[in-house]
């Protein structure tokens, strides 16, 4: 009895399937595997840009090609006031991004000009400090200042929260002159 056989009978033994089934149905599952991970992206494609036509191709540089995108470098801009920090919001996009929390400024447009940028979702903070909306988590323009008088303890530990995501992520630059006052903790907010 010769290999042929014995395989044939072992697939018949173990599966309970003819031959032809058998490869049938494996021919089929090779078919599918092939078919449904061909909708999945490789993970040597993750982060190119996908390929589109040429009318869009400004559209895929800016946001997904970061090397050809017009990205200005961060500059040390120093003490300014809060006039001049608005005129470091995204609208002029030789300009970095700047934002302040606690009167530090800060680059936010290395890595997040899609977030703070002119359309992104947290436009409304740069060129502004934000401090106040920051510890209130709020989006309401009444809130993006610089003025945290009046916040409670637990707001003060979420702006802190914020201030040390911003050390740790992005380029302190400069700082805000004649901001808004910034209370000095008080014995109850030590206690905490």
């Amino acid at each position: 009895m010769g290999i042929y056989e014995v395989v044939m009978e072992e697939i018949t033994v173990y599966t309970g399937l003819s031959p032809a089934a058998f490869f049938t149905i494996a021919g089929m599952m090779v078919v599918v595997y092939r078919y449904v991970t061909g909708m999945f992206v490789a993970p040597e494609d993750y982060n190119k840009p996908p390929v589109v036509s040429s009318a869009n191709s400004e559209l895929v540089n800016k946001y997904f090609n970061p090397t050809t995108a017009t990205t200005p470098t961060s500059i040390q801009v120093g003490d300014m006031t809060e006039q001049e920090l608005r005129g470091y919001d995204g609208s002029d996009p030789n300009k970095p991004l700047l934002m302040a929390i606690k009167a530090q400024i800060y680059d936010v447009s290395s890595s997040s000009r899609n977030f703070y940028g002119p359309g992104g979702p947290y436009a409304m903070f740069a060129g502004r400090d934000a401090s106040r909306a920051l510890a209130l988590l709020s989006f309401k323009p009444q809130d993006i200042n610089g003025n945290i008088e009046g916040l409670g303890p637990d707001e003060l530990q979420i702006l802190q929260d914020w201030e040390d995501k911003f050390v740790e992520k992005y380029l302190k630059v400069g700082r805000l002159l004649n901001p808004d006052p910034v209370p000095q903790p008080t014995q109850e907010t030590k206690q905490t």
